[in-house]
């Protein structure tokens, strides 16, 4: 590995990282294609490519496409493992064989069974020299999302609050509006464009009746998923007539599914059930079903009783907790129904950062052995 390989790769993740949330079930992957001047060594970039939105054609189909004839003996640097089986599209790996490249330098490896070790293995029979690990981690952390979901049967799920210094996501009265700043807001914006879903529960709809779109510049709507075990949210809620392309989902229990279509039958709403008791969803079921659907990044944006019982539950990967510059005193807090008696019983986490954004600052740390439990 060299600074050069690495250089390559960080060109790859960029190209890589606008098309998060366009291409599931598929990975976002970036490819670069550089070819040698055999005259004066002289290095050019002859093909680039990412993953089309819908997940085809792959990365390297898109790059191989624009270099042509001078991918002959050229490096590949490809974030993600080219695939090794013939899907709707043949396998990546061959088509770098075809093309005659010298060396292939990948970021991490595809989990996925078909593909896992096999791409590399295709590429080193050909004599093609491989290189993996080049900037791993932040490989890696590109497509947390499509690894959760492969290696764990559900998407990465991030829990997403705003909260004032003394841990309040809303006055004593309900008020919300605004705690974090404009900058934090349209970072969760672009989140959103990037998440498959993002999840509320009842008590969010009915406090601020939230529309859950991505209102950016070229952003998408992710699926809005409502969960209400008790069939709270009124059906007039704006959230279920959004003009969207992106489902509006209900989640409640199986024993108010029949309810639930008929008092939600006006709405623009698809209505799922799975198991609870007293009203309470199980969420490590509900995360099963949203991987078998494909979907790889979840979005939860609370309230306080869904946040304590997503944490309870372990399904939360990680915390992203905007803190404003503020003091309420009384209010809602954060997390709410998650009890630990003592301070040995706390939700673990770990690589805690901190990053200034506007007037607030983001802490984001990733949840130390969190697993689905229904």
């Amino acid at each position: 590995m060299t600074t050069r390989d690495e250089r390559y790769m960080s060109e790859a993740l960029a190209l890589a990282a606008p098309r998060l949330g366009l291409t599931t079930p598929n990975p976002a992957v970036g490819c670069v294609i550089v070819a040698t001047d055999p005259r004066d060594g002289a290095e050019a970039v002859v093909g680039r490519g990412a993953t089309a939105p819908g997940g085809r054609p792959h990365a390297e189909t898109v790059a191989l496409a624009a270099a042509g004839d001078r991918a002959r003996d050229a490096t590949v640097y490809v974030t993600l493992e080219p695939c090794a089986h013939r899907g709707q599209t043949p396998p990546c790996a061959t088509a770098l064989v075809a093309a005659g490249v010298a060396r292939v330098v990948v970021g991490c490896l595809d989990p996925y069974p078909p593909v896992r070790g096999r791409g590399l293995t295709i590429l080193r029979r050909a004599g093609i020299a491989v290189i993996v690990g080049v900037r791993e981690a932040q490989c890696r952390r590109l497509n947390e999302g499509f690894i959760t979901r492969v290696t764990r049967g559900r998407p990465f799920v991030t829990l997403k609050l705003a909260a004032t210094l003394d841990g309040r996501i809303a006055a004593d009265g309900g008020d919300s509006r605004w705690i974090s700043s404009p900058a934090s807001r349209e970072l969760v914006h672009r989140w959103r464009r990037e998440a498959d879903a993002v999840m509320v529960g009842a008590a969010t709809v009915v406090a601020d009746n939230p529309r859950l779109t991505c209102r950016v510049a070229d952003g998408r709507d992710p699926a809005r998923v409502i969960i209400d075990g008790r069939l709270k949210s009124p059906p007039t809620a704006r959230v279920f007539h959004n003009r969207s392309a992106a489902p509006a989902i209900l989640v409640t229990t199986r024993a108010n599914l029949a309810r639930a279509r008929r008092r939600y039958a006006d709405a623009r709403v698809e209505v799922i059930a799975v198991d609870g008791r007293g009203g309470k969803i199980a969420l490590g079921e509900l995360m099963i079903e949203l991987g078998r659907r494909g979907w790889a990044k979840v979005l939860l944006e609370g309230g306080a009783h869904l946040a304590g019982a997503a944490l309870a539950a372990g399904v939360v990967d990680r915390v992203a907790f905007f803190l404003a510059p503020r003091i309420l005193g009384c209010g809602l807090p954060a997390v709410a129904g998650l009890i630990a008696r003592e301070v040995r019983g706390a939700i673990r986490l770990g690589d805690l950062r901190a990053t200034a954004v506007g007037g607030d600052w983001l802490l984001e740390a990733e949840v130390l052995g969190s697993r689905a439990r229904t």
